[in-house]
């Protein structure tokens, strides 16, 4: 088994393309010379993660006018995401990774702990790209509570 990859400031986002809720296919590149804001969540419509998504969605307006796009990843299939997005009122793209394999050139899935056992799954995580395509904020294993007022602070925005 290898060791899970951690991405730091100043790598090279791993590209991707997922299809977003609607089955429409979203590249990262679609964004480049844009400021993104890609967070992986553990499961759609669970209380820490609509926590999370709804607080994306509350600060969208204020991200968007310092020019950052927000979209989460989830190994959710699309069903569940048209369901979470109509359900929130959510207004970025969600995209569906069920292979695992951009969670995996993250690093946001692995070992970690839930109510004190040693389970695999996704790292709660989010990363600031830049316009250039790299990593400028590489955050793993953030608490969905409180996230986005620490990641607007981190960024200066408040």
């Amino acid at each position: 088994m290898t060791d899970a990859v951690t991405l730091r400031e100043g790598d090279p986002a791993p590209t991707f393309t997922l299809d977003d809720q609607d089955g429409n296919p979203v590249s990262l590149s679609d964004f480049r010379g844009r400021k993104v804001i890609v967070y992986f969540y553990p499961a759609a419509s669970t209380p820490g993660c609509t926590t999370e998504a709804c607080d994306f969605r509350d600060n969208l307006n204020s991200l968007a006018s310092a020019g950052y796009q927000v979209m989460g990843i989830s190994k959710d299939e699309l069903p569940a995401l048209r369901r979470f997005r109509d359900d929130e009122g959510l207004n970025f793209p969600l995209l569906s990774d069920p292979s695992l394999d951009i969670h995996n050139a993250y690093g946001a899935w692995g070992e970690k702990q839930l109510y004190g056992k040693s389970v695999t799954g996704t790292i709660r995580s989010t990363f600031v790209i830049g316009e250039d395509g790299s990593v400028e904020l590489p955050l793993y294993n953030v608490k969905a509570t409180g996230h986005v007022a620490m990641l607007r602070k981190r960024l200066g925005l408040d």
